[in-house]
């Protein structure tokens, strides 16, 4: 099939590699436009943008996609003159439009990163780990007017480890969900998928903000756990010591049999430091602390921050 890729990420471009790999057609990519970044705020393009021009691919940047708008007005012509097949989609990141739905003969197909109807929206692969799932996938669906809603075309599963972050889940799940966009596209292009209504309760997951991403040390230690490895890496679990913001990037639970007596009367956020170890309360059993990023500096190991200051004892991240 003659396909229009769309997306933007990282993680997008796995799934581009994977089409540009297969016997489809990549006739041109959509993609949000080049961002100022580094110190100097020079403009770079997207990943999915940087791949599609080293292979000599059309690549079309909207700022926006009404109708009416000059970005717009420009993309809906030039999708009328490449008349695709299929629109795969892979966090593109702009909102399309109904009228624009309708223009390739399969629709606009969106990979995304959880088992539908479950946590439709923006962050569902935190979402997951930080409400404790065992399975979570990636499904296709054609996309409709509503938010996830449209018919399910396939589903790959995948199992959350007790030790995924975010960035570990969602680069199992690129790759997995990069062969199953790819097979719905050669199940369309042979007429041997059949969309299918979504079945279940839907659950949503909303975007992420730096404060959701915040600590609160007086929930149970399992969910404190959870909590990190889920805003791992981004946008990073923080806590504040006074006015100092700090990230967290791993700590791992205890087992509440074995906890030595020092420990059992930590209060939520007070820090415990040992030679091999520093440990933090929660609501429930301490956690060990196991990296810790400091106001300016980069992720160290907690030990080694805790060796650096003198000020530990009665320590409390609020």
């Amino acid at each position: 099939m003659r396909l229009i890729f769309a997306g933007t990420p990282e993680p997008a471009v796995v799934a581009l590699q994977r089409l540009l790999d297969s016997e489809h057609e990549i006739i041109a990519v959509i993609t949000r436009p080049d961002a100022r970044k580094g110190r100097g705020r020079s403009l770079h393009p997207s990943p999915v943008s940087a791949l599609a021009q080293e292979h000599g691919i059309e690549v079309l940047t909207p700022a926006t996609l009404k109708a009416g708008t000059e970005d717009g007005e420009a993309l809906r012509a030039r999708l009328k003159e490449l008349a695709p097949d299929c629109i795969p989609v892979v966090a593109y990141g702009n909102l399309i439009t109904e009228d624009l739905l309708a223009l390739p003969t399969h629709g606009w197909v969106n990979l995304h990163f959880s088992l539908l109807p479950a946590w439709r929206g923006a962050a569902p692969v935190q979402a997951a780990i930080n409400a404790g799932d065992d399975i979570t996938g990636a499904s296709t669906f054609r996309i409709e007017k509503g938010l996830d809603t449209g018919p399910v075309l396939g589903t790959v599963t995948e199992t959350i480890r007790p030790t995924d972050t975010a960035d570990d889940l969602l680069t199992r799940l690129a790759y997995s969900g990069a062969e199953l966009l790819t097979a719905t596209m050669d199940g369309l292009a042979a007429g041997q998928i059949q969309a299918q209504p979504q079945q279940g309760e839907a659950s949503y997951a909303s975007k992420i903000t730096t404060e959701d991403a915040r600590i609160i040390w007086a929930n149970p230690d399992f969910a404190v756990e959870r909590h990190i490895r889920a805003h791992t890496p981004g946008p990073g679990a923080w806590t504040l010591l006074g006015e100092e913001r700090f990230k967290v990037g791993t700590a791992a639970r205890l087992d509440a049999a074995e906890l030595p007596e020092e420990l059992k009367g930590l209060r939520p956020g007070e820090v415990w430091v040992t030679k091999e170890a520093v440990h933090i309360g929660t609501g429930t059993t301490p956690l060990r602390l196991d990296q810790i990023q400091p106001p300016g500096k980069k992720m160290m190991a907690a030990v080694d921050w805790a060796r650096g200051r003198q000020d530990t004892d009665g320590m409390i991240f609020e």
